[in-house]
């Protein structure tokens, strides 16, 4: 539906041109300066589950690479599944159903923080919710083409992130719901087999690829609650009406338009995925509210199935008389999501603040733009994480020379560049009269201790023969300048 994309566009506009990108939009940025072989080469050892959004990227940030057009696909993407939400809930129930839900959609912060980060999870709510409304429209039509259609959709979002395949636990749940034919599940199940076995590559790759998620712990409750908060909304007002509306709406009959209800397809996406990555998660960490974002469409589908609920309590709203009072709750009910969004708005302004991410890369690399001269030397401390500036922004170091640059990013096939033992770095420094260097901001806080011998032995250089003689800070760290200590 028109309105609510235009209002999740509208929103996801806003200061969509606010400096600099933080760590995993770093890796995204940097990903427009490498060619497609690069990229395969980088998959082939790490961030496969990120391959195919990194080469979709690759051509989007071709003309120029930066943060306004590094972030306009997850606008796209946001406002295209709150249109989506909107349909679904239009041929599910009725017009104002799908009105509210797509605009309590566009309005939840969640969404908005993800229409607004350059990554891959806005695309993929997106091709979920695509793939549900042409699973309604197989079920209802039966025809080849449409079946066809869902698994290129599914199997298409499956290869943009591969936890999104869930999602068929979903649909399946939706046909039992629905208490679907033979011959509907017979083409399901055929569906969901292909796609499965579509995507077993990038599973099998992504599996030798586990290190990367090592850091994820066991989700508990802390971790449902924030799921549930971020799906009904982080103010605890909206949030209990939300939740209120949903129960409602779990529990209503609404008059169907089709083989399936609304309930049939939202409560199971909404509850289905989300259980069963948690569940998973107890014996392998996986989970993060991220990878979720796609499960949220179901909130705002059942809320607005519940308010429909309160709403047909109201004299004359369902008679063929009602025409203005059905227009007037449809625009009360409007009412009632802006207020929602007003009562959220702190959140939404501090989601396009500076302080929103943990750091911005760009502002380390406005000092280094700045700073560094033609042949200076620069030291990055320690490594990878001082290096992800230079890695989202390499113009703004390219005449710094790398003193402890042993083979690129992108020769190796890594995210960052790669270092010289520290025998190697220590030769190099000793001809060099002054040194800049990056220090990432987990390196200034208290009690930190350098984690290699490359890093310890750039701590002891600096100490013994090097003194510092300016600082520039930012909020990813700072830039210092090092000078060799005169003889004595």
């Amino acid at each position: 539906m028109a309105v609510p994309s235009a209002v999740m566009t509208a929103l996801g506009a806003w200061r969509l041109d606010r400096d600099g990108v933080w760590g995993d939009e770093g890796v995204t940025l940097q990903m427009a300066h490498r060619t497609l072989p690069e990229i395969a080469h980088l998959v082939a050892h790490i961030d496969a589950v990120h391959g195919v959004y990194y080469a979709l990227m690759h051509f989007v940030l071709a003309p120029h690479p930066g943060e306004v057009l590094l972030r306009l696909p997850s606008v796209f993407g946001a406002a295209l599944s709150a249109g989506l939400v909107g349909l679904l809930g239009a041929r599910l129930a009725r017009p104002r159903v799908g009105l509210w839900a797509g605009l309590l959609y566009a309005v939840t912060p969640f969404v908005g923080r993800y229409a607004q980060e350059g990554r891959s999870y806005a695309l993929v709510a997106a091709g979920v919710l695509a793939a549900t409304a042409v699973l309604l429209s197989a079920v209802r039509a039966g025809t080849r083409q449409r079946w066809l259609l869902y698994a290129l959709l599914v199997s298409a979002t499956a290869w943009l992130h591969e936890l999104s395949v869930l999602v068929l636990a979903a649909h399946a749940c939706t046909l039992l719901c629905a208490r679907a034919s033979w011959g509907v599940w017979r083409a399901w199940l055929a569906v969901a087999g292909c796609v499965v076995l579509a995507l077993l590559p990038l599973v099998q790759l992504s599996r030798g690829q586990s290190a990367q998620v090592a850091w994820l712990g066991e989700p508990g409750p802390d971790q449902v609650r924030g799921l549930v908060h971020s799906f009904a909304g982080p103010a605890d007002g909206v949030c209990a009406v939300v939740l209120t509306l949903v129960a409602v709406g779990a529990c209503t009959r609404l008059p169907r338009r089709g083989p399936v209800s609304l309930r049939a397809v939202a409560l199971p996406l909404a509850v289905v995925p989300p259980t069963v990555l948690l569940g998973v998660s107890q014996f392998q960490p996986l989970y993060y509210d991220r990878y979720l974002l796609y499960c949220l469409a179901g909130v705002p589908l059942l809320a607005a199935a519940g308010a429909e609920r309160v709403v047909r309590l109201v004299p004359g709203a369902r008679g063929p008389r009602g025409a203005a009072a059905r227009v007037l709750l449809g625009a009360g009910g409007a009412a009632l999501v802006a207020v929602a969004f007003a009562a959220q708005l702190p959140e939404h302004r501090h989601e396009r603040g500076p302080r929103a991410r943990p750091d911005d890369l760009r502002g380390i690399a406005v000092l280094a733009a700045r700073e560094l001269r033609p042949g200076d030397t620069v030291l990055f401390l320690p490594s990878p994480g001082a290096r992800r500036a230079a890695a989202a922004y390499p113009a703004d170091f390219a005449r710094a020379d790398d003193v402890a640059l042993a083979r690129s990013g992108r020769e190796a096939g890594e995210l960052y560049d790669a270092e010289t033992p520290p025998a190697t770095l220590t030769h190099r420094l000793r001809t060099v009269r002054r040194v800049w260097v990056v220090v990432d901001s987990r390196a200034l806080r208290p009690g930190w201790t350098p984690a290699g011998r490359t890093e310890r032995a750039k701590l002891e250089v600096l100490r013994r023969h090097f003194v510092p003689r300016e600082e520039h800070t930012s909020r990813s760290g700072v830039l210092r300048l090092y000078e060799r200590r005169p003889a004595r």
